[in-house]
């Protein structure tokens, strides 16, 4: 039981990731807040966790807006009284059902015009995003961890304990050429990291990031099955990951474990990315 009565927020923990690591924390004997912008689905976390959801309790907020995340943050010092583990999931996917046709349509043609040797068929995502594209993404992923960072601070600050785990991406280490804001964003995100890390050790709280890199999840399901082929081509291992492998990742930066560890990130990606 390595996170025994330890209070744990995760974000966006109503599907995918954030739901593994919810139910995995709760296994291993954490007070888990599961956080979602839709309350039916934190609730069904919980559902999940069996004899393990007593003390769980499901968080409807939507990240991106600080009035909601303060209401959450107030309501989790009212019942708690403390935070212990904060894990900012919570994210959207890199495009509108829109964006995401005209990603696959010009991914599926790039990936023909490959064969041939001569790519004719330009991404040109940047020049046609719209502001609400740009915004809506990085006010979610950036803006959301540090609306949640800066409340679950005053909570770890009083007792200087705790630990902060942020998601990034492979996105943020090598960037994506169809997905320019959602690389922003998780490049933001793991930078923020590494300065947080350094402001707050003295406060004996640590900061890492994980750096998921293709994970089957709802976000991926849009993607044509050619593009997802290709991207497995990339993929030494030869498959995606699965969610609970990122967990266990998440498991190892909340326990004693990483007690020497901050500032890093670690990056589950069968070899997709290696640096």
């Amino acid at each position: 039981m390595k996170l025994e009565n330890r209070i744990a927020l995760v974000t966006g923990a109503g599907s995918g990731i954030g739901r593994a690591i919810a139910l995995l924390y709760a296994e291993h004997g954490a007070v888990v807040i599961v956080n979602d912008v839709n309350l039916q689905a934190a609730k069904n976390t919980i559902a999940e966790m069996g004899s393990a959801n007593s003390k769980a309790y499901a968080a409807r907020a939507d990240v991106s807006n600080s009035a909601q995340v303060k209401t959450m943050f107030s309501d989790i010092e009212t019942k708690y009284q403390r935070l212990d583990i904060l894990v900012n999931n919570a994210g959207i996917a890199e495009a509108s059902a829109n964006l995401r046709k005209v990603i696959n349509r010009r991914g599926e043609a790039r990936v023909s015009e490959m064969r041939t040797g001569r790519i004719q068929t330009h991404w040109d995502i940047t020049q046609e995003m719209s502001d609400e594209e740009w915004n809506g993404v990085l006010s979610v992923h950036l803006n959301g961890t540090f609306f949640c960072t800066r409340e679950a601070l005053k909570l770890m600050g009083r007792n200087n304990l705790g630990v902060i785990i942020n998601m990034s991406s492979v996105a943020a280490l090598e960037g994506l050429p169809f997905a320019p804001h959602y690389s922003a964003a998780k490049g933001g995100i793991l930078a923020f990291t590494r300065s947080l890390a350094q402001e707050v050790a003295s406060r004996n709280i640590r900061v890492n990031a994980i750096c998921p890199g293709v994970i089957t999840t709802p976000m991926t399901e849009g993607f044509s099955p050619l593009l997802k082929a290709a991207y497995a081509m990339r993929i030494p291992m030869g498959r995606e990951g699965s969610p609970h492998e990122v967990a266990t990742a998440a498991l190892f930066l909340a326990s004693d474990d990483s007690s020497y560890f901050t500032g890093q990130w670690l990056s589950p990606n069968g070899g997709f990315f290696i640096g």
